[in-house]
């Protein structure tokens, strides 16, 4: 976040991705243990330091207040569909090399991991003659004018950053919300221990379904959220993911096959929807455009460190509990977690409410 607010976000973006794809060149050589620890070290950096907040703060600085909706949604749902057809594309070559090519499993691992290389480096040298459009005269034009110098420090930015109140709804938004989208890492084994004759490998086009949930829910999420408001539709979603979780823990007992598929799909499309607004309603923090990427990197430290300790949750449970009630038990925290996260996106709207009403020019949530 602090070097997204110190480059040019489109610069650090096509870096990340030229470094990324020259990395996965290396990688595709099938280098020894030593070799490859470097590299994944490497591409934690170039997808991490150098990307992402880049990458939010540049969707969030080219987008109107009223456009954030549909533009995280569209990044989002992007996402899903270059991640679904690279998938389907890697697949097939996979195959082909296998089959036709007459290549053993790792020379066509290797032709894989090529692809998606070529792709990232394709990606980076275009990004680089892309010219960026004028910054929209919303609020984030009027929040960096308003800001304090620059030469106060990073300290007295954080310092400044943590007394927004507005920004700490938007990261206990973002950690509960992203409860629920690693809970869907786990359906596909609950589904194999409900009971109610779900095989492996119906268990996996089930959740391969839920996977192309990700451009609709993300798209439409967003864009509903520019017409009826990124807060109240984030508030409508978080409470349509908890209800289906909580139905979900409940539904082997009642022994409906099309129920469980039913609302796997349908979690899927709402936390989809999520992911795209808890970045949206960063619009209504009041956050200076010139620590916009020191905000986002502090959202995301905290907002996404359901990663670090997720697993370990989860694979405790499932070691003191084996099967279905493992499942269950874990289910029933991620609910209790995302309630909370209702209880934040619904402190944020009443607050964009009350200024809405000081401020009748602003647009409303």
């Amino acid at each position: 976040g602090w070097l997204a607010d110190r480059l040019s976000p489109r610069w650090l973006i096509s870096f990340s991705l030229l470094a990324t794809g020259a990395l996965g060149l290396c990688y595709a050589s099938l280098p020894g243990f030593l070799a490859l620890q470097g590299i994944f070290a490497a591409f934690g950096l170039t997808t991490g330091l150098t990307f992402w907040a880049a990458l939010v703060k540049r969707v969030r600085l080219l987008a109107h207040d009223d456009e954030q909706g549909r533009f995280f949604g569209a990044l989002d749902g992007g996402r899903g569909i270059i991640e679904a057809l690279l998938a389907t594309i890697a697949i097939a070559l996979f195959s082909w090399s296998i089959e036709h090519a007459g290549l053993d499993e790792a020379s066509a691992f290797s032709r894989v991991i090529t692809l998606y290389a070529a792709s990232c480096i394709a990606l980076g040298l275009a990004l680089g003659f892309v010219k960026d459009p004028p910054p929209p005269s919303t609020a984030a034009r009027t929040a960096d004018t308003a800001a304090t110098p620059a030469a106060q420090g990073t300290l007295a930015d954080l310092r400044t950053l943590l007394r927004i109140r507005e920004l700490w709804l938007v990261i206990a938004i973002v950690f509960c919300g992203y409860h629920f989208f690693w809970a869907t890492y786990s359906f596909s084994g609950y589904l194999e221990h409900t009971g109610v004759g779900i095989s492996a490998t119906m268990a996996g086009v089930i959740t391969t379904i839920k996977l192309w949930m990700r451009p609709v829910g993300g798209i439409g999420g967003g864009w509903l959220g520019d017409r009826l408001g990124s807060t109240r539709v984030l508030i409508a979603a978080l409470l349509l993911a908890a209800a289906g979780m909580a139905t979900l823990i409940a539904a082997p007992g009642l022994g409906s096959m099309a129920l469980l598929v039913a609302l796997v799909i349908a979690i899927g499309l709402v936390t989809y929807a999520i992911r795209a607004l808890y970045w949206a309603v960063l619009a209504h923090c009041d956050i200076p455009a010139r620590v916009t990427g020191l905000a986002i990197g502090l959202i995301s430290v905290i907002g996404y460190s359901p990663d670090v300790f997720l697993p370990l949750i989860s694979g405790a449970l499932a070691s003191r509990y084996p099967g279905l009630p493992g499942y269950q038990i874990y289910f029933c925290y991620v609910l209790a977690v995302g309630l909370a996260g209702v209880v934040a996106a619904r402190a944020l709207h009443r607050i964009v409410q009350q200024r809405c009403l000081e401020q009748p020019r602003s647009p409303a949530s």
